[in-house]
């Protein structure tokens, strides 16, 4: 089985090129090492993936280099590159986010046609809803966007069921409702959280606090990644969330716990493309693809503290394992 992964240096990129290869497949990651944060630390992500045999990377931009060498033989492409983050994603910064969801996504799905292809897994984002009017959200809900980066998501999905239809490429998409877990970007709140703790310095909360998110642990939304690929469902939209949704306030207090240190707050205004709230309906996934979270809260964010405090001693970024 040969497995093709874009944005294979990223956070949940990384990861699941680890999975695959764990697995016994042949992987191609795929990244171009935008600047949206430090090459380094992409580089440090792909350490693990790297040393594996039957690992292979192409550092290529989807927009315009030739894809053909690095998909020959594709069983399966994992597409999870693009531009990511809410907040960013207004004024002059859209342009990236058309270029890096859109029009990447459109150049991938054209180098696809008449190919052998089995599926192609479109990582799409819980961004999609907006302010969903009930929760748990399900995926037939009717997607509201309420940030450009929400749109441009939405739109790659809908370009890749368009080639379904079309061309036949063997398309799913999954929703991740915020994952979480080591190696998180550093602009998601759990990684911004720890490292201002770590530091000594206050956490900046948008809000009051009382904002509810799902959050996903990255070894779970992995998984519900790889049996995508393989299971009957062609054409569908499946949300992947982490089974519970809590506030910010409550994330913060189970910090305190977890680290045994006093958090210093700084409350911002509530910032434009937020969702309120979040909250995903898995029973589709539970039904078809036979996934379940299984790693919670508290587990998981203990387990992302633990791999911050060893990167910071200067250990391997692998020392935690999911």
């Amino acid at each position: 089985m040969k497995s093709v992964v874009t944005g294979a240096a990223g956070f949940i990129g990384s990861h699941l090129s680890e999975r695959l290869l764990a697995d016994g497949q042949e992987v191609v990651g795929i990244d171009c090492f935008t600047d949206y944060y430090r090459r380094a630390r992409k580089e440090k992500n792909l350490e693990v993936a790297r040393s594996h045999r039957n690992f292979s990377f192409e550092e290529l931009d989807l927009v315009d280099a030739d894809l053909t060498a690095a998909l020959e033989g594709a069983d399966v492409v994992y597409h999870l590159a693009g531009q990511e983050g809410d907040r960013p994603s207004w004024g002059h910064q859209f342009d990236r986010y058309a270029r890096d969801n859109i029009i990447a996504t459109q150049r991938l799905l054209e180098q696809l046609k008449g190919s052998r292809l089995k599926r192609l897994v479109f990582a799409g984002s819980s961004s999609v809803y907006g302010d969903a009017e009930a929760f748990p959200t399900r995926e037939s809900a009717l997607p509201r966007p309420v940030s450009p980066y929400g749109v441009t998501k939405l739109a790659a999905e809908h370009l890749a069921h368009l080639y379904t239809r079309n061309f036949g490429i063997p398309a799913v998409a999954v929703r991740y409702f915020t994952v979480y877990g080591p190696r998180q970007r550093p602009d998601m709140a759990f990684a911004r959280f720890m490292q201002a703790l770590a530091d000594g310095e206050p956490i900046e909360v948008y809000g009051d606090g009382e904002q509810t998110r799902e959050f996903t642990y990255v070894s779970d939304a992995v998984e519900g990644t790889v049996k995508a690929a393989s299971a009957d469902v062609v054409g569908m939209v499946f949300n992947l969330g982490g089974g519970s949704r809590v506030t910010v306030n409550k994330v913060l207090a189970t910090l305190e716990e977890i680290s045994d240190l006093k958090i210093r707050r700084e409350n911002l205004p509530a910032a434009p493309g937020d969702p309120r709230h979040t909250g995903a309906s898995i029973n589709l996934a539970r039904e078809r693809l036979g996934w379940e979270p299984r790693v919670a809260l508290r587990e998981g964010m203990a387990k992302q503290w633990e791999w911050l405090q060893a990167t910071r001693q200067g250990k391997s970024a692998s020392v935690v394992r999911d």
